[in-house]
């Protein structure tokens, strides 16, 4: 069997959610299924560091696409004469960009609707494109691919697609990520936030992750904190959501917000580790990795009660409100406080953590695969 997989979203180095699901599937189903032929399309030469099995072809098809025109242009022109030429059996895109003008069967990943219902938080043109595009190619997939219950309960209902086209693969945690012993704890404590505890928060700066609410619930926290607790920031550095600089400039304790910007893989989970919690509060989230990972490493997480959270989290997380300020400071405070409360979810974590795995999701998309070219 010829597969082939749209890889334009795997740029070492740069990866957030979209990216690692698509490198650590494409790593296992070509390491898994050495029989088959495994053509992967990047819109760039990708690094040397991403290295495949001998079954696996790399195909450079540009420009490299990061605007509207140039996703048309790519997959709605040049993708179609590629995949003729290529003659696969079955087209994967685990970013869900595919093509309307191919008679190729694929499946299509779609991973959350947030531009559906909060296409505010996205700039004119790329709203557009989703918009007009993801449900058309929603109805002509072969079958779709998605990572929570809840984004497929919302992808039947919001585009009219017959649940039973849907699989659930959900999200797998890298297992790089663990728990530090107690001195490299302190070690980074020392290095990070100057022997002080800290609060994290890992992901982009976006709208719709609600880091504005996250920064305003910190400030009320502040003011009554007795812990000398700091707010780590870690994810790319441009922000593209004004109201972070409004509350920024704002603050009273401003100065204990430390913005990290990207860390890899072993910075990031000794961050995790030493950190008292995680605090993750979208207002709209497929499936929420940083929840696994501050899981896998041991931390308390608090993350909100909307979408797919939940479903991640368990019994194993402080829920909250996204959109009050007063319930996410709230946590933060009784999270800070109170030692038993945070070794208690830890435990229950640890339970909740063996729901999820990259080999299930490989292996859930496998079958995914299976169901559209015959086993």
């Amino acid at each position: 069997m010829r597969i082939a997989i749209n890889t334009h979203l795997l740029i070492y180095g740069k990866l957030d959610g979209i990216g690692w699901f698509t490198f650590e599937t494409i790593k296992r189903l070509t390491h898994n299924h050495p029989e088959h032929e495994f053509i992967l399309i990047f819109d760039r030469k990708p690094a040397p560091e991403l290295r495949f099995p001998a079954n696996t072809r790399i195909i450079v098809l540009p420009p490299p696409a990061r605007h509207p025109i140039l996703w048309f242009i790519r997959f709605e022109m040049l993708m179609p004469l590629l995949l003729r030429k290529l003659k696969p059996d079955v087209y994967l895109s685990p970013d869900g960009w595919v093509s309307l003008h191919s008679p190729v069967p694929y499946i299509q990943v779609i991973h959350d609707l947030n531009f559906k219902h909060n296409p505010k938080d996205l700039p004119f043109w790329p709203r557009w494109y989703y918009n007009t595009f993801f449900p058309r190619y929603a109805h002509k997939a072969a079958r779709i691919a998605t990572v929570s219950h809840f984004s497929a309960a919302d992808i039947a209902k919001s585009y009219g697609i017959p649940p039973e086209k849907i699989d659930v693969t959900h999200n797998g945690c890298n297992e790089a990520y663990r728990p530090n012993s107690l001195q490299e704890q302190e070690a980074t404590r020392k290095e990070y936030s100057g022997e002080h505890p800290y609060f994290i928060y890992v992901g982009g700066i976006i709208p719709r992750k609600n880091v504005a609410r996250m920064l305003q619930a910190f400030d009320r926290f502040k003011k009554d904190d007795t812990t000398q607790t700091r707010l780590i920031i870690v994810g790319p550095e441009k922000c593209s959501d004004n109201n972070v600089n409004r509350v920024l400039n704002s603050m009273q304790f401003r100065d204990e917000v430390i913005f990290m910007g990207r860390k890899n893989t072993r910075e990031l989970n000794a961050l995790y580790s030493a950190a008292t919690a995680l605090v993750f509060v979208p207002y709209f989230e497929g499936f929420g990795i940083p929840i696994l990972e501050a899981f896998n490493a041991e931390t308390a997480v608090i993350t909100s009660n909307r979408t797919s959270m939940p479903e991640v989290a368990g019994d194993a997380a402080l829920l909250v409100d996204p959109f009050s300020v007063e319930d996410i400071a709230t946590a933060m405070k009784k999270i800070s406080t109170d030692k038993a409360l945070r070794e208690s979810l830890i435990e229950k974590a640890r339970e909740q953590r063996k729901q999820f795995s990259w080999d299930n999701t490989a292996h859930k998309l496998w079958e995914c695969i299976e169901k559209v070219v015959g086993k």
